[in-house]
């Protein structure tokens, strides 16, 4: 059972990472893979109920790998964690198939019980959806369901569940491309933005470009109605100081 598995996780490598050119390689040289594998090891201890001896195994695979998975996480079939440190992995956390996720990841825990003891009892971390993308630095905090097939993009902040087959980013993360089921098959790395996906900050941009051109437009129609009229700046009649203006008025009093 551990070496299909394992056989499962090396192919899933194979696939997602076109830097890995020999199964070999990636027994040997990944350590997304080690974590993994020592991960196996401590969450069957920690079923059996020998638990302070799964999260000694667990610690010496954060030592060693610099990512770190509570052994109490349940994690499905052919997970990928890519380069992989820093990655944060809690207790209560639930991974789907298929699933990948970057460096500098965190699976973090929220719960409204403001006591320790009656939070051991609760979901207080990530569940991840099959065929779900998180990409590198991005937080997912809470009991959050990031849906199937969905993309967090890289340092997105989730604190809201996140629908299937859709793609969030920024802080708080918000959907920036709507579902699409063939596109939200098809692997993206760290789950970027496609070419042809709205990107939030350079809609913003363009939607501020287009503001200025307006009010450019209506100044322009305004000076040329002034001018018109014979009060156009070139008469001096916006020079500040008004020529006409009546001498009560300049002086406070009455002439």
């Amino acid at each position: 059972m551990f070496f299909k598995a394992l056989q499962e996780d090396i192919s899933a490598f194979m696939a997602r990472d076109p830097a890995a050119h020999s199964r070999a390689e990636v027994l040997i040289c990944y350590p997304g893979l080690h974590a993994l594998m020592v991960y196996r090891m401590s969450h069957w201890l920690w079923g059996k109920d020998w638990r302070l001896l799964g999260r000694i195994v667990s610690q010496v695979a954060k030592f060693v790998t610099g990512i770190e998975i509570h052994p109490g996480a349940e994690i499905g079939r052919r997970f990928v964690i890519d380069h992989g440190n820093g990655v944060v992995i809690g207790e209560t956390s639930i991974i789907g198939d298929d699933v990948t996720v970057y460096q500098g990841v965190t699976l973090g825990g929220i719960a409204p019980a403001v006591d320790s003891e009656s939070q051991k009892h609760q979901k207080r971390h990530p569940t991840l959806e099959d065929g779900s993308i998180i990409g590198s630095g991005a937080q997912v905090l809470g009991p959050v369901v990031v849906g199937k097939g969905a993309r967090v993009g890289a340092n997105a902040v989730v604190t809201r569940d996140v629908p299937p087959g859709v793609t969030v980013v920024g802080i708080p993360a918000r959907v920036v491309m709507p579902r699409d089921r063939k596109k939200a098959k098809e692997f993206v790395a760290y789950g970027t933005l496609t070419e042809d996906s709205p990107d939030p900050v350079i809609r913003y941009i363009e939607t501020l470009r287009g503001q200025v051109h307006v009010l450019a437009g209506r100044i322009g129609e305004l000076e040329a109605k002034l001018e018109t009229c014979g009060q156009g700046p070139e008469n001096g009649s916006f020079d500040g100081d008004r020529e006409d203006e009546p001498t009560e008025i300049a002086s406070g009093g009455k002439s």
